[in-house]
């Protein structure tokens, strides 16, 4: 199993649906996280292959607690803001890269499990999804911080308006008879109540006032012909420590020239005072409203930095 492959991906849609053959999960708010056992040994990696051991320490020990042949398994790591799972609140957890101080920090995660990708010897990814998320199911005996992903059968439609009236990121639809296939496909799709996706960090602008670290980040996506596009720019979501910790990361990668695309770039925002530009190795995940008729963001708010997508990876999602 060292060959695991990468993970399965959702692709936005717009209108939610009630269709026959189809499961429909709530979308959670958190990390995407792999675990493998091999024997006593359990492995965890973000969606870009990354280790994430160090950081959901506690994860590891339940999955190698449990009386089991050895597995790879497919879920989200959350934590809770009240009854919301919250990225935002994450983010201390996923930048942890020691066991020790992840225990110390005294934020609950859970593992919410959605996927069962081999077993005991044998890949279980062409089997449909239902009888996987069955194998899943009898696995494990569910104790925190590991939960089984409920999901609905039908009433898509429903489901997607209770996940909206109770603040929910949205709902994940699933083809029931599919395999499991790496990579972005329509056998997963995914309403958002709230449009949101990772950008690209291209640089900063100075911080203004009582402000500390920065003033705003500039966000791009890489379009098809491999170039930045320019996205606007997010100044609300941060707290102080947040401010100063993007601020020191993105110093220590700062450059002299625009890494986006000129012809994307407003005039304004390019030759402003007070402009840094970075190498586009960072990503950043980002609520808005909608898009502007020009491209770019209305009302972003910053959740916080992702540490487990390629900033390579980050296109527009439509």
């Amino acid at each position: 199993m060292s060959d695991v492959p990468g993970p399965a991906l959702a692709t936005l849609a717009r209108e939610p649906f009630s269709r026959k053959g189809w499961l429909f999960e709530r979308k959670l708010d958190g990390m995407r996280v792999l675990a493998t056992r091999e024997g006593d040994r359990v492995r965890l990696r973000s969606r870009s292959g990354a280790s994430a051991d160090a950081s959901f320490p506690e994860v590891a020990e339940a999955l190698t607690a449990e009386h089991t042949p050895d597995f790879v398994v497919d879920g989200e790591v959350v934590a809770f803001q009240g009854r919301q799972t919250s990225f935002a609140r994450l983010q201390p957890r996923m930048h942890v890269s020691n066991a020790d101080k992840a225990r110390r920090s005294g934020l609950e995660i859970y593992y919410y499990i959605f996927d069962l990708l081999h077993l005991d010897g044998q890949s279980t990814r062409d089997l449909p999804l239902r009888d996987r998320k069955q194998l899943l199911r009898e696995l494990f005996d569910w104790h925190d911080p590991l939960r089984y992903t409920t999901h609905r059968n039908s009433d898509g439609k429903r489901y997607y308006t209770l996940a909206c009236s109770r603040g929910w990121e949205g709902v994940i639809a699933k083809r029931a008879d599919a395999p499991y296939r790496s990579g972005r496909t329509t056998d997963w799709l995914k309403f958002k109540c709230e449009l949101g996706q990772e950008f690209v960090i291209g640089g900063w602008t100075d911080p203004q006032g009582s402000r500390v670290g920065l003033g705003a980040l500039l966000l791009g996506y890489y379009q098809r012909d491999g170039s930045l596009a320019y996205a606007g720019k997010v100044g609300t979501g941060f707290d102080r420590a947040t401010l100063r910790r993007i601020a020191g990361r993105l110093k220590g990668i700062e450059r002299s020239t625009s890494p986006f695309d000129t012809s994307t770039i407003p005039r304004r925002a390019a030759a402003s005072n007070g402009v840094h530009w970075v190498q586009p190795t960072e990503v950043g995940e980002v609520r808005f409203t909608e898009w502007t008729r020009d491209g770019q963001l209305r009302h972003p708010r910053f959740l916080g930095l992702r540490v487990d997508k390629a900033a390579r990876d980050v296109v527009r999602e439509v």
